[in-house]
């Protein structure tokens, strides 16, 4: 699920700097831009360590 919401947020981002360089106006500022890729990498990172706290387990 997490992974999902990484991979979502990170197509809204690619989304914004394209619509940004193709010459239009992208909906989200610098604030915005940063705002999200901290939120995939939040999303990564929780989602990477869930993934390894259940393998831990399942060797147990």
């Amino acid at each position: 699920m997490l992974l999902v919401l990484a991979a979502v947020l990170f197509a809204a981002f690619v989304i914004n700097v394209s619509i940004g360089s193709f010459g239009g106006s992208p909906p989200l500022g610098n604030v915005g831009e940063m705002i999200l890729l901290f939120a995939v990498s939040i999303a990564f990172t929780a989602s990477v360590l869930k993934k390894e706290a259940q393998k831990r387990t399942d060797k147990t």
